[in-house]
């Protein structure tokens, strides 16, 4: 029978704690400014964006937290999915994109 650890537990540190207040609080005050005060996009059409951009950061944490809020604002399964596959459309451009840019640089043809 393995034995359990006991001991401290590490505690997971919060988000933005290796910065510098000064610079968390000018997040803060932008994240606040474009993302809850209202503009022309409503709330709903701004989570189906930050699911695809969180999706493309790769920001777990941001991309739960999205698809939640946006399921409260009543985005259906579909429309996450149609900004998943947007997503998953810009993050494989970003790949030919670069692909493309070496083999320029390195004179590649593969395949014509």
């Amino acid at each position: 029978m393995a034995k359990s650890r006991r001991g401290p537990r590490k505690k997971t540190p919060s988000s933005l704690s290796m910065i510098d207040p000064r610079f968390r609080g000018i997040y803060k005050a932008f994240y606040r400014e474009t993302y809850f005060t209202p503009t022309t996009l409503d709330g709903k059409t701004k989570e189906l964006i930050a699911i695809g951009a969180s999706l493309v950061a790769k920001c777990e944490g941001c991309l739960e937290g999205h698809i939640k809020k946006a399921l409260e604002l009543g985005a259906t399964k579909q429309e996450i999915s149609d900004a998943i596959v947007v997503a998953i459309g810009i993050a494989a451009a970003g790949v030919v994109d670069m692909s493309d840019k070496a083999a320029v640089k390195l004179n590649l043809r593969h395949f014509k």
